[in-house]
Parts: C-alpha cells; structure tokens; sequence
C-alpha cells in the first residue's frame, strides 16, 4: 500500500510518524510524508529517508482578524496542490499528526475520498486534529481522555504514540560505554528542550554539589542550546566535578542516553513521556506550564496516577519537595523499581505496531468499499 504521512510545526508531531513509518516500511508498504517547507520535518524527514513534499501552511492569530484571510488563501492553494500530488501518487490512506500542515493535506484526502486517520499525541487534541478527527475514518490516540474531542466514538483507538526504534536498539551496556559512565555507577539524566526550560535548569543546576556528594552519581544535564552557556555559568564545574556531571546544549545520541540512565527528570511532552515509558525509566516529570491548555500536567497526570512517576508544578521547582522527590529516586531502589514496574502498563513499545494495523484497517475499508 501506499501511505501518505504528515504533520509539522514541532518534533512532538514529527517522530511519532517517523516511527510509524518505520514500522509500515518494515512490512513492506511505500510511504511519503507531507510537511512544510521551512519546519523542522523537512530537515527530519529527509534525514529518515523518506520521500518529502512540501506544502505552505499557517495558522492565524485570533487577537489579529486580518491573519485568518492570509492562512484560508494559503490552505485553500495547498490543498489543491496536495490533491494534485494524490491524483499523481494515489494513496491508499492518508495519516495526520497534528500542525497546520495537515489541514491542506487532510482536505485534499477528503476531496479524493482517501481514508484519514488522525492520530493525537497529547491528552488534550490539539486545533488541527480536532478539526479533522470530525471527517476522519479512525482517530488514534495516546490517551484515553483526549478521545472527549471526538463525537464518534466507535472510531477511536487508544494506541498510545509510537517510539522510534533508535530508542530501543542501544542496550544499558552501550549505552554507558558511549557516554564512559561506569556499570556500578548511578545515573541521573535531565532535559527540557530549548522552549520553557530555564527554570527547570536552574532548579537542578542549585542542586549540584548536593548531587555531586552521593557517591558514585553521574549527572547528564542537556540544557537545550539556547541556556547552555547559562547554565555552565551557574555550574561553574571544575575539571574533577566535570568528570561525574556532564553538560551539554544537545543530545542527538538520546537513544544510548536512554539506555544508560537509572532516572530522568524532565518536562512532560508527549515525544519525552513516550521515550520514557518505553524504556520504563523511573521519572519526575516538571509539565511545562505554558503549553497550550496546560497539556502537559494533563500529560503526567496518568503516569503519576499508574505510580509511573512523580510530578511537581514548575513554580515548585525550587522548593524542598522537588529536592526530596529527585533524591528519593536517587536514593531508593524500591522507587525506581516500582516506577520501572508501573512504566511496562503502558506498553508503549507496542504503540507503533497498534497504530500501523488501524492505518492499514482504514486504507483495506476503502478498497472494500470499492469492490
């Protein structure tokens, strides 16, 4: 068969589909993916080596009127330009990741009569698929909650949101051995992304020498590149603490950080919460408080709830309760196991297998439907 992909505007959209292309590629079906120009999927779906096309898209700003007759124009020439590739590539299905570039492609599907499947990465449906879930053959979701946007249930799937098989190739032992962290060492990894992670950076940053005393503890500390030199700045490392915490703008080894990691500490995006449920890694998740209707406390809400997890408000960040949470998970086997144990319900290693058979479900109804 032949699969059209698409999504756009963050990574969070992006890689779910990248997994899921993996998984339809390994079963033999072709598959292309429709994004932007300039985002950041034209550099990241390119890199996977998939087919690409590209499609202007934007959104508008409800405080500025005059910005919605720009993005209609701009929707309504992409979509006919996506309905010329389709004439020209004829799909089978058509798969939305969320973005503003899924509306075009989505709406030349619909003219088509190609089957769309929306999946939703996060607990709340973002603008674009909830828009499109109204027209869409199946809806995949993450989260069971966000299935409250959909009218039609009987086409919602819970499939979770599927991991990148980078995430899973490296073992611990690797793992450790790329990083030069020893075996019998504990390992403690922390990241945000560039977006909203200052506070949480410097929360951690307060804590080093209080981490630097435990014996045997390495840190990983991936600031995001924009607070690097910040955060250097309030570390302030000597040449032997640098040897057990380790600093660094970006990481794009994550799969082997993965692996070699005892704990995390991290915000709650849906790519963040999938990778580390996958890899079941005991976590204190610090939601971004910014994101849009506060997605992300929804997000770590059920990981908390499953004993996945402990979780704590950004603005607590630099209270003793975040202090006690990260070094009871240093500090206690029992947490980090019941956490590892509470992960492996989430069975998001099997999330890219699950939404393939509901995109192959969708394309078989439509040749069904033609016979």
């Amino acid at each position: 068969m032949r699969i059209v992909l698409s999504g756009g505007g963050t990574a969070g959209h992006i890689n779910p589909a990248l997994a899921l292309a993996e998984t339809l590629q390994a079963q033999g079906h072709e598959v292309f993916y429709a994004g932007t120009p300039q985002g950041v999927e034209a550099r990241l779906v390119k890199e996977a080596g998939l087919p690409f096309q590209a499609f202007e898209a934007r959104g508008f700003d409800r405080a500025k009127p005059l910005t919605l007759p720009k993005a209609l124009k701009t929707i309504m020439k992409s979509s006919k330009q996506a309905k010329a590739w389709f004439q020209e590539i004829e799909p089978d299905v058509v798969v939305a990741f969320g973005g503003y570039v899924c509306i075009p492609v989505s709406r030349a599907a619909e003219a088509l009569d190609i089957p769309l499947v929306v999946h939703e990465q996060n607990s709340i449906m973002g603008m674009a698929n909830k828009y499109l879930s109204k027209g869409a053959a199946r809806v995949a979701l993450t989260y069971e909650v966000a299935g409250d946007a959909v009218a039609d249930k009987a086409k919602v799937t819970v499939t979770g949101n599927p991991v990148r098989s980078s995430i899973f190739n490296s073992t611990r032992e690797e793992g450790r051995a790329y990083f030069d962290i020893p075996e019998d060492a504990l390992m403690l990894l922390v990241f945000g992304g560039s977006l909203g992670a200052r506070h949480l950076n410097s929360a951690v940053a307060a804590l080093k020498d209080k981490l630097l005393a435990v014996d045997g503890l390495y840190i990983m500390h991936i600031t995001g590149p924009k607070e690097l030199e910040t955060v250097e700045a309030l570390l302030d490392l000597t040449e032997d603490e640098r040897e057990r915490y380790l600093v660094m703008g970006y990481q794009d080894h994550m799969g082997e950080a993965m692996a070699a990691t005892d704990m995390v500490v991290s915000r709650a995006g849906a790519t963040s919460l999938a990778e580390i449920s996958a890899r079941r890694i005991p976590v204190l998740l610090v939601p971004f408080p910014y994101a849009t209707a506060d997605h992300q406390t929804t997000n770590a809400k059920e990981y908390v709830e499953r004993g996945a997890a402990y979780m704590i408000a950004d603005s607590e960040v630099e209270s003793a309760d975040f202090e006690r949470q990260v070094f009871a998970m240093i500090n206690d086997p029992a947490v980090r196991a019941s956490m590892t144990e509470a992960a492996a319900t989430f069975e998001t290693e099997d999330a890219a297998a699950k939404l393939a058979d509901v995109v192959l479900a969708a394309a078989q109804s439509r040749t069904s439907d033609t016979m």
